[in-house]
């Protein structure tokens, strides 16, 4: 797989204003329709992730405003970090008469960065209509949070495992993230989508662990509230110049930055920082995006778009998808091609860090 050099993409708000008022033509919406169809929106994991949720609050929106109002279901197929579901897709790509759409995440976009030999699908093959960025939340259980200060000095003697989907997942940016600053992380690989990995935090098997955004939101913040977790820092959201800085769902947390540069002997320049970044940047900055097959016409892709921004403008969307997805821009047009060109490359020295440390650390390879 070649491999192609990063370019800046700032995700913030105000770009997904842009999004959502970049021109379309007017006949988009008087083109094809779905009445009577059922729409598949496939997502390559289990339910019980923030992927499923996220799905599950799109699709009520684009049954809506897709012409003819067609049923869109959504369907579940997890395996191998999501890399089942994916090549799957790509033996779909004849199927472009709108009534199959795919939904990618991070742990999608990882093994296809990476050049996993499981990957045989090709995100160049695919037409991108939406993508969606999130954030992370890292909490630990009172007893063990109640050390921490603002920096992970005080943790770098304890004994954390931690439940995860595999080294190669989206986990890989938690698991570069406790490298850097100090801390002794035994992963449990093999965990069923993150939500497995919560349910592991829940019943006392791991003492260590991160949701996206959304699935914090519906999972994590009832323990919080009940005193059975204690978030201590997010991942982080970039602005407009590429920066991490504080994420806006989590405005009271500090940064994975933060922490960094608060942490005996963890960087924030350097090429560990390098490879981290660009990998928070593919998992979370742009994390997951909608993608409609390579055979879909002009017109099935202009029809998504149009749809996916009538349900964005609409009068009290942003209130109603805070509680689900957080405040995130949700691009579409040319922003979401943005978005899928940054989220889908990395450059060769975040590359070779990348795959040294998953040898050396995991004895993972992927050759």
């Amino acid at each position: 797989m070649a491999v192609r050099q990063v370019v800046n993409f700032g995700l913030s708000t105000a770009l997904a204003t842009t999004a959502l008022v970049s021109a379309l033509p007017a006949t988009a919406q008087q083109g094809p329709s779905l009445e009577g169809k059922t729409v598949e929106y496939v997502i390559p994991f289990s339910e019980s992730g923030g992927s499923g949720r996220w799905a599950n609050f799109f699709a009520p929106q684009l049954s809506e405003t897709l012409p003819g109002n067609p049923t869109v279901v959504v369907r579940y197929r997890p395996g191998a970090g999501s890399t089942e579901g994916a090549n799957w897709f790509q033996g779909q790509q004849d199927q472009g008469d709108g009534t199959l759409i795919f939904g990618t995440s991070g742990s999608t976009q990882f093994p296809y960065l990476l050049g996993d030999p499981r990957v045989r699908y090709e995100y160049n093959d695919w037409q991108v209509v939406l993508a969606s960025g999130t954030g992370g939340v890292v909490y630990l259980p009172p007893d063990i949070a109640e050390r921490f200060d603002g920096d992970a000095d005080d943790l770098k003697d304890e004994f954390f495992l931690y439940g995860s989907q595999g080294a190669t997942t989206l986990d890989l940016v938690p698991l570069l993230a406790f490298k850097m600053l100090g801390l002794q992380v035994d992963p449990v690989f093999g965990v069923d989508g993150r939500g497995g990995g919560r349910l592991m935090f829940e019943r006392g098997e791991a003492n260590i662990d991160y949701q996206t955004s959304s699935a914090y939101l519906a999972n994590v913040q009832a323990l919080v509230d009940d005193g059975l977790a204690v978030p201590i820092f997010t991942w982080g959201a970039l602005n407009d110049d590429g920066e991490i800085v504080r994420d806006p769902t989590f405005p009271d947390l500090p940064s994975f930055k933060e922490i960094c540069e608060a942490t005996e002997d963890c960087e924030t320049e350097g090429t560990a920082w390098d490879a981290w970044k660009a990998f928070f940047v593919s998992g979370f900055a742009a994390q997951k995006m909608i993608y409609l097959p390579k055979s879909a016409s002009q017109e099935i892709v202009d029809m998504y778009t149009a749809a996916l921004q009538e349900a964005i403008a609409a009068e009290g969307f942003a209130e109603t998808a805070e509680p689900v997805l957080g405040i995130y821009p949700q691009a579409t047009g040319n922003a979401a091609k943005a978005a899928h060109e940054q989220a889908t490359t990395i450059t060769p020295e975040a590359k070779q860090y990348v795959i040294d440390w998953l040898k050396e650390d995991y004895n993972v390879t992927l050759e």
